[in-house]
C-alpha cells in the first residue's frame, strides 16, 4: 500500500491484529479518520470502546484492509488470507509516515536497530538532539508508538525511532534521515524461523535509510553491510580511521562528521559515559552519529553523555555489602546482552534461565566461563543453560531454584526472588558480582522484563541489606 492511501480509508473496513497498545493507536487514528474499526486478537474483549473478536470469529473478506501489529507472523491465518485474497496489509509505523505526509510535516526521522542496547542508544540520542536545542521524542518500541508521536500537540523536529525485528518485518515506506544497526546475534529466532532472517529483517532498515551508522566491532554487522552502497559510518572502541568515531586513549573522538576528517573532534571523555562499561561507550558513539547527523554539536553531544542516565534494570547497582556487589541487568534477556553485562565484572554469580526465544548458549558459556564464581539458574529454559555449562565449564556450580509449589507470576509475595538471592547471596565471596543477566525472556515466570528487575531489587534489599 502506498502511503497516500493509508489515510484515504475513510468509510473504509479496516481489521487490527492485535489489540496491543500499538494496534490501540493505530486504531484510534484510522478512527479519526472515518475508518471503521474492528480488532482480532487472542483475548477476545473490548478496548478503548473498539470490538475485538476471536481469530476464528472473524472473516478477512468482510474487511478492505489488515494493519498487522509486530509479533504477528506471516503463516497466522488471517494473514495468508488477506494475501490470497489481494487484501491491503499495513503497519503502524507506515501509517504514521502517511500521517505525517497527510499533515505536510517538516520533521525528520533517525531510526536504530540491535539485537541489544537499542532502548538506552534511542533514549540518548534523543536526549543529544534536545540538549543541542532540536525538540526531539524517542518512540517506537519504546514508550510512546510513533503514530501517538506524529499525531501530538507537540510538533517534533525529530523523531528517534527504536525499531525491533517485528517492526521492520512489515516495515515498507517510512524513510529515515540516517539509521544505526548496533549488533547482530541470536534472538527471536523462534519467531523468523532463523538467524539469517532475523539479521535480514534488521538490515531492511538500511534500505529506508539515506545513512548507515554500524558499529564496526561487530563482525555481523560488518560482513552483512559490505555490498549496502549508501553513506556508512563505522564506529568502534577503537582508534578511528578517517570517515569514522571511535576511541583514542580516553576519549570518544569524530574523525566522521568533520571539515577535514584528518583531524579528530573530541565528543567526550571515557569517563562521561554511565556506566563506563564496553556496550555502553559503543552505545554512546552509536548515539553520537545519529545526533550528528541531524547537525548537533559536539559540545552539546558531549554534555548529554554527561548529564544522561540510563534506564532501570539495565546494568543498575542495587547494593554494596561487605565487598559484594548487586547488580540488576534484567534487560539482559538475550545470550549477547548476559554476555556483555557478565564480562563487565571479574568474577559473578550468575543468576539466568527464562524463555530463550530459539536462542542458543554455547557461545555465550564459551565466552564468560572464566568469569563465573557459579550460576543461580531459574526457569522453563534453565537446562540448555545448565547443559552447556556443564560440557564447558563443569567446574562452575549450578543450583537450581525452582518455583514454590503454587507459584502464580504477578503476585505481590516475592518468595521465589527471595529464594534466588539467598541462594546467589550463600555462594557468593568477597569481590564478587551477583548479577541478573537472564539471557532469557522473562514472561514464564514474570510479567516482564522489569517485574523481574523490580522483584530481584526488593529481594536483595530484603535478603541482604537487612531490608534498607
Amino acid at each position: 500500500m502506498n502511503p497516500a492511501s493509508y489515510t484515504q480509508l475513510r468509510d473504509k473496513k479496516v481489521l487490527i491484529a492485535g489489540a496491543g497498545v500499538t494496534g490501540i493507536a493505530a486504531g484510534r487514528a484510522l478512527r479519526k479518520r472515518g475508518s471503521e474499526v474492528t480488532f482480532v486478537d487472542e483475548k477476545a474483549t473490548t478496548a478503548d470502546d473498539f470490538t475485538v473478536v476471536a481469530p476464528d470469529k472473524v472473516s478477512i473478506n468482510d474487511f478492505d484492509a489488515l494493519l498487522v501489529s509486530p509479533g504477528w507472523r506471516e503463516d497466522h491465518p488471517l494473514i495468508e488470507g488477506a494475501r490470497e485474497s489481494g487484501i491491503e496489509i499495513m503497519n503502524e509505523i507506515d501509517l504514521a509516515w502517511s500521517i505525517k505526509a497527510e499533515n505536510r510535516s517538516s520533521q525528520k526521522w533517525i531510526a536504530l536497530t540491535g539485537t541489544n542496547g537499542k532502548t538506552t542508544t534511542v533514549e540518548l540520542a534523543a536526549h543529544m538532539l534536545r540538549t543541542g536545542g532540536v525538540s526531539a521524542l524517542a518512540c517506537g518500541n519504546v514508550g510512546t508508538t510513533v503514530v501517538e508521536a506524529v499525531e501530538s500537540s507537540e510538533s517534533y523536529d525529530y523523531l528517534v525511532l527504536e525499531l525491533s525485528s517485528f517492526q521492520l518485518h512489515w516495515l515498507e515506506n517510512a524513510q529515515f534521515v540516517s539509521a544505526a544497526v548496533l549488533n547482530i546475534a541470536q534472538d527471536h529466532v523462534d519467531w523468523h524461523g532463523s538467524f539469517d532472517s532475523y539479521a535480514k529483517d534488521k538490515l531492511s532498515i538500511l534500505d529506508k535509510s539515506a545513512m548507515a551508522i554500524l558499529n564496526g566491532d561487530d563482525g555481523e554487522v560488518v560482513s552483512r553491510t559490505t555490498h549496502w552502497l549508501g553513506r556508512k559510518i563505522f564506529y568502534s572502541l577503537d582508534t578511528p580511521a578517517p570517515g569514522e568515531i571511535g576511541v583514542v586513549e580516553e576519549l570518544l573522538v569524530d574523525r566522521a562528521f568533520v571539515a577535514d576528517p584528518q583531524e579528530a573532534a573530541m565528543i567526550a571523555e571515557l569517563k562521561d559515559v554511565t556506566p563506563t562499561v564496553p556496550h555502553s561507550v559503543s552505545n554512546s558513539l552509536a548515539a553520537a552519529a545519529l545526533a550528528r547527523s541531524a547537525g548537533i554539536t559536539h559540545d552539546a553531544i558531549g554534555q548529554a553523555i554527561g548529564s544522561f542516565t540510563p534506564g532501570r534494570h539495565r546494568i543498575e547497582t542495587i547494593l554494596e555489602k561487605e565487598d559484594i556487589t548487586y547488580i540488576d541487568d534484567s534487560k539482559a534477556t538475550n545470550p549477547h546482552a548476559a554476555a556483555a553485562s557478565i564480562l563487565s565484572a571479574l568474577s559473578v554469580v550468575w543468576i539466568a534461565g527464562g524463555l530463550a526465544k530459539g536462542a542458543e548458549m554455547e557461545q555465550l558459556v564459551a565466552r564468560v566461563k572464566p568469569r563465573l564464581r557459579a550460576a543461580v539458574l531459574i526457569g522453563e529454559d534453565r537446562d540448555l543453560i545448565a547443559a552447556e555449562l556443564a560440557a564447558q565449564a563443569p567446574e562452575v556450580p549450578v543450583i537450581f531454584i525452582d518455583a514454590p509449589q503454587g507459584f502464580v507470576k504477578g503476585l505481590q509475595n516475592n518468595e521465589f526472588m527471595e529464594s534466588v538471592v539467598r541462594a546467589a547471596h550463600d555462594v557468593a565471596q568477597k569481590g564478587d558480582t551477583v548479577l541478573l543477566a537472564p539471557a532469557c525472556a522473562s514472561m514464564d515466570q514474570f510479567i516482564s522484563y522489569s517485574d523481574r528487575g523490580e522483584r530481584f531489587k526488593q529481594a536483595v534489599l530484603k535478603v541482604v541489606g537487612d531490608g534498607k
